[in-house]
């Protein structure tokens, strides 16, 4: 099987010169010159998924106790009129736009206090919103590569933008708000007054997120009179964007903000930054950082929801769980530039600050354009869900004309179509598939460890914890592993949402260096940015991460058991089970 990043829909611009080979297409490249070891291509970066939405054992929005809530939701005005079964899944039931005129306080969720914020929105009623026909494409370039008249013409925008009244719903303030209202409990779910609306750590993450660009980025072309405009987008997963864009450093400009951490201004970006500073080598860092891009884009995201986060529908309790970019290089951003000489290491570092920061913009369109080139990824392959409480999923926002507008998930399904395009740069991630520090390990076998039956949960994560998980079945045939996944599912994930926590996760991992994620033992990561909500200060959450290519280059495909290694790095956490499912894919 062939497979490409299409680029029919980007701007081609100048390659630059490196010291080590990239990849832009399906063409293997070596390793990179840090990295004494050849990259190893035992199968295509393509794979086959399905183009439906399903519910494991881990998302219980099958229930049977929801039906009533639903049922409700489809009463309120009439608004979707789906026939009722006895499958509460079958019903349209999406996340609808919030009730402005309901938004309150957000709570600090170490106190269960009011913040002092007001970040709700002027109260009026939305319009549907038209996506218009694109006449001229708005082009996102590299941050790095931004000639001086783009530096002005951006930093001119956003100082005007800055310069609109507080109550104007364009002005900076009121659109940094937008994520603090969206994301830290100012609003309630619709007909469901008990119950957040939250757009993290599920399927609504990626869409939210894109439309919340779109607007913002019209509404700076709009007041400069260019609509043409697009956004910057931090390269962060390149190792010439590693390291903070220089234009948001200068103090006399409308990009600069004071509450950052100022020992990560000049430093390699770390992807898999645990909140404090480990002293590892820039080309660790970066080696690292290569095997975290290739885990999120490639390795662990052969099921759509495991890219984009678990489903979310009315009624349903916050947090289902995120995908995997989500959780991990988004976060690990949030984290490494917020200030931690603030008490809740605004601004980037808290879900109700992030938008203060005009760096969250620019670290915010690189991960939309993740979501671009993981859809390139699929070639012919489904890249949505074919769920109507998806597609239908909708929001509201202030365009740049100051009117209130409600708009769809289904519309953001194609960012050229938005008017959109980014910048075609290297991708040097793409085939950094990693190799096993040992293979054919016998460590799942001679470690002594205890098995999941050993274990009375929920577990505390105070320390590494070595788990010796079974697996159901062993010596798949190639036929096999190309319709099923094998998942490492961790459920019950218990955490508090006011504080940043992360663990990562490895299997048969002999050498136990921690530290060095450039190895195909490191799985993947579970962390979060600190937010609050409603109710209780925990929150319950599961991650899945992919095993079957991981698997391959342990050469412990015949294996019964494998040995997982789960390294708390910061916050606390408890964990309800661990254990190995096969999905279709």
């Amino acid at each position: 099987m062939h497979c490409t990043i299409s680029n029919q829909n980007y701007i081609p611009m100048p390659s630059l010169s490196f010291s080590w080979a990239v990849a832009t297409t399906s063409t293997a490249p070596s390793s990179p010159s840090f990295y004494g070891k050849p990259s190893t291509a035992k199968s295509s970066t393509c794979f086959q998924v399905s183009c439906n939405a399903r519910n494991d054992d881990q998302n219980a929005s099958n229930s049977r106790g929801k039906f009533d809530r639903r049922n409700m939701l489809l009463g309120l005005g009439g608004i979707y009129g789906s026939t009722l079964t006895s499958n509460p899944s079958t019903l349209a039931a999406p996340i609808q736009p919030p009730n402005l005129s309901k938004c309150g306080p957000p709570s600090d969720a170490n106190t269960g206090e009011s913040l002092n914020v007001n970040c709700c929105p002027p109260a009026n009623q939305p319009v549907d919103y038209q996506l218009p026909k694109p006449t001229v494409m708005r082009f996102r370039p590299a941050a790095h590569l931004v000639t001086k008249e783009y530096i002005a013409k951006y930093n001119k925008a956003i100082q005007l933008m800055k310069s609109l009244k507080d109550d104007d719903p364009r002005s900076f303030m009121q659109q940094a708000n937008v994520h603090c209202a969206y994301c830290n409990g100012a609003y309630d779910q619709v007909g469901f007054d008990d119950l957040d609306l939250q757009v993290h750590n599920s399927w609504l993450f990626f869409p939210f997120h894109r439309w919340y660009l779109y607007f913002f980025e019209r509404i700076l072309g709009s007041l400069i009179g260019d609509p043409t405009f697009g956004l910057p987008f931090w390269n962060w997963d390149s190792p010439k964007g590693m390291t903070f864009p220089p234009m948001f450093l200068d103090q006399n400009s409308s990009l600069f903000n004071a509450k950052r951490n100022q020992d990560h201004l000049t430093s390699i970006v770390d992807l898999g930054y645990n909140g404090s500073d480990d002293g590892k080598s820039p080309l660790q860092t970066v080696a690292n950082n290569f095997n975290i891009m290739y885990n999120e884009m490639v390795r662990n995201v052969k099921l759509i929801e495991d890219f984009m986060g678990q489903p979310y529908r009315a009624g349903g309790a916050v947090n289902p769980g995120a995908g995997a970019p989500e959780r991990g290089t988004h976060t690990a951003i949030h984290l490494y530039v917020g200030d931690p000489r603030e008490t809740r290491r605004e601004d980037l570092g808290n879900f109700y600050s992030a938008g203060r920061d005009p760096i969250f913009y620019c670290h915010h369109a690189n991960v939309d354009r993740m979501w671009k080139i993981w859809r390139d990824l699929r070639g012919s392959k489904p890249k949505d869900f074919n769920d109507k409480d998806w597609l239908n999923a909708s929001f509201v926002f202030y365009d740049e004309n100051a009117q209130l507008v409600r708009v769809k998930v289904s519309d953001t399904l194609s960012n050229e179509r938005m008017g959109y395009v980014y910048q075609q740069v290297d991708i040097p991630w793409l085939n950094f598939r990693p190799q096993a520090r040992v293979q054919r390990s016998k460590v799942a076998t001679t470690s002594g460890a205890p098995s999941t039956a050993d274990i009375k949960f929920p577990l505390a994560l105070d320390k590494i914890t070595k788990i010796l998980v079974t697996r159901p079945k062993k010596s798949r045939k190639q036929r096999d592993k190309e319709r099923e996944e094998e998942l490492l599912v961790i459920d019950g994930i218990e955490v508090e949402t006011a504080n940043f926590v992360k663990f990562d996760v490895f299997v048969n991992d002999e050498d136990d260096k921690i530290d060095e994620l450039d190895k195909s033992e490191y799985v993947g990561t579970f962390a979060q940015v600190p937010h609050s909500h409603k109710g209780p200060k925990k929150v319950k959450t599961s991650i899945r991460l992919g095993l079957t290519e991981l698997l391959e280059d342990l050469d412990v495909e015949d294996d019964d058991s494998i040995l997982v290694s789960l390294v708390p790095r910061a916050g606390d956490v408890t964990i309800g089970g661990i254990k190995i499912i096969y999905l279709s894919i």
